[in-house]
């Protein structure tokens, strides 16, 4: 007789790099996300540069970057990243309300920034958002970007809401997207499915050429408001 076992398929973790010049600040981070059973630290460096070669080498789920390092910050960090083509998350760690650097940090390719006040309570939801290739904001950020998504509507142009060929829905979930809100939330604020959510954002991808949902949200912005 074959006994037929099933097995529960175990999640692999989520690989996670920490970069920061404080090594008792990372210490204490590593300490915190290794005893969640689904993060696995797998390196930590303490510049900019070390953060990049990392990165390159290891290809972590989600590299945590300090916004300030030596040699090379967090900003031009990321951009090297992204001439290299690599594609792991980036989370932004940062000591100070940042809502200045915010566009810049999404144009470079981040999705988001968590306050290193608040690293306690609000890297493990950063983490596990970013990973699930959604953008982490706090809603301070997201009224911001709500403004700007704003007057981006008003100064649009005829030619440019051809070009965009939205449906109005579609342009509901990409403005929600865009404001930092998950499937589950957008499903509640329209009254549909998560799953009716995920099909409305895969045609707005497909339509506009973008690949990844954090993708979106530079998207939203890049026409002038990065400046």
């Amino acid at each position: 007789m074959i006994e037929n076992i099933q097995t529960n398929q175990i999640q692999p973790k989520i690989r996670v790099l920490l970069a920061d010049d404080h090594a008792v600040l990372r210490a204490g981070l590593k300490a915190l996300l290794s005893a969640e059973p689904d993060i696995e630290v797998i390196g930590e460096a303490g510049d900019g540069v070390m953060a990049v070669a990392l990165t390159q080498k290891l290809q972590p789920d989600v590299l945590v970057l300090d916004l300030t390092m030596p040699q090379m910050g967090g900003l031009e960090a990321m951009s090297r990243l992204r001439e290299l083509g690599v594609t792991t998350h980036i989370l932004i760690l940062t000591m100070h309300d940042e809502e200045r650097y915010l566009f810049k940090v999404l144009q470079q390719g981040g999705s988001g920034y968590v306050l290193k006040s608040s690293a306690d309570t609000d890297l493990l939801e950063a983490i596990r958002a970013v990973n699930r290739d959604e953008v982490f904001l706090y809603p301070s950020a997201a009224r911001l970007i709500s403004g700007f998504l704003a007057e981006k509507a008003r100064d649009m142009d005829g030619d440019g809401k051809r070009r965009m060929e939205l449906s109005e829905r579609e342009a509901e979930v990409l403005k929600l997207t865009a404001e930092g809100f998950t499937s589950a939330e957008i499903s509640e604020k329209l009254s549909i499915s998560p799953k009716t959510v995920d099909t409305y954002r895969s045609r707005v991808m497909e339509k506009l050429g973008l690949a990844h949902r954090s993708d979106l949200v530079r998207y939203a912005l890049k026409h002038g408001l990065l400046q």
